[in-house]
């Protein structure tokens, strides 16, 4: 007997993912109740400020009394530890980190769960076969939160950078009329747009926490992995070692800073005419496909409805992705 046959009518399983999706929803809203009350939020504060200064509290004491227990110094460690073993809860708090959002490690794991109750669903209704919902399953919960982090982060990334260079500006004028190094640091925490502003806002609250500067920046470079940001870490941290003028540092940065945003701008547009030609040749077949279809349905409904038109359209598919990703990193240049 063919497997198709031995297999239940695909209403079932919608019937049955549907149950579970339902199922999970309501036990998850009391657990989100719980992790929104007053309560969890100042914990959440709590745990927050332990990961951006590095320490025990550097001295201050973090214990949160009450009916909901005691925040021991141990597990503020634990979340702060810098250690070179980096477990699977520490490796995603960093991408949600760089991605500047404000989830926790649980939320990651409750979109994960979601993503994977939701691509099943939607991968049966497109009428696939049956034997590939698992694999739909697994992907979605494992690649798409972990895409859409990683997007993120460097959507975020190149808006910082482009706002870094005005930043530095705005020091150095501060350092030149007379202004402290910290007053100009948060003269940029209050007055400059996101992301800029939330960056320099967590350097602000370390320096006011009394860590090193070379402690505050270490952990600015792990939230902001960008080029520009560990330049002008270094210079801070050697003028502070080594003295000299900082305003007259600062200003050359930003002269290498805006060079290399006018040399990525070049590159950019060299290469547009190669991003251009890829972006035709790979949506060429698609438009093709779809005149096909509203001219003559029938002619090109036979890769949907057979199943070795299913293949061969998968095939195809697949062929793209690949050229179009090495197409990609061909035109693609780091400055």
């Amino acid at each position: 007997m063919p497997l198709d046959q031995l297999l239940a009518p695909p209403a079932i399983y919608v019937l049955a993912l549907g149950f579970g999706v339902a199922l999970f929803i309501l036990l998850l809203v009391p657990v989100l109740a719980l992790r929104h009350s007053p309560r969890a939020q100042l914990r959440a504060r709590a745990l927050e400020l332990a990961r951006a200064t590095g320490k025990q509290g550097s001295g201050i004491n973090l214990a949160l009394k009450g009916k909901g227990g005691r925040l021991t110094q141990n597990r503020v460690k634990e979340l702060a530890e810098d250690g070179s073993k980096k477990n699977r809860r520490q490796i995603i708090r960093a991408l949600i980190e760089e991605a500047g959002l404000g989830w926790t490690v649980t939320k990651f794991y409750v979109v994960s769960a979601i993503c994977a109750v939701v691509s099943p669903l939607v991968y049966i209704a497109c009428d696939m076969p049956m034997w590939g919902a698992p694999f739909a399953a697994v992907a979605g919960g494992l690649l798409l939160p972990r895409i859409y982090l990683r997007s993120t982060a460097k959507k975020r990334q190149r808006k910082f950078t482009s706002q870094l260079a005005d930043a530095i500006d705005i020091i150095t004028r501060g350092i030149r009329s007379g202004l402290p190094v910290g007053e100009c640091l948060g003269i940029i925490a209050r007055e400059s747009p996101e992301p800029i502003a939330g960056e320099f806002r967590l350097i602000v609250e370390g320096q006011r926490l009394g860590l090193t500067l070379k402690e505050i920046m270490d952990k600015a470079v792990a939230r902001m992995p960008t080029a520009d940001m560990r330049f002008f870490a270094v210079v801070l941290v050697l003028q502070q070692k080594t003295g000299g003028n900082l305003a007259e540092a600062l200003s050359n940065l930003s002269g290498i800073l805006r060079a290399r945003k006018k040399m990525a701008d070049k590159v950019k547009a060299m290469s547009s005419e190669a991003k251009m030609t890829a972006m035709i040749i790979g949506s060429l077949p698609f438009i093709l496909g779809a005149l096909i279809y509203f001219l003559n349905p029938g002619y090109i409904s036979i890769l949907f409805t057979d199943p070795t038109g299913r293949a061969m359209t998968a095939g195809g598919i697949l062929w793209m992705s690949i050229g179009i990703f090495i197409m990609k990193q061909m035109v693609s240049f780091k400055v």
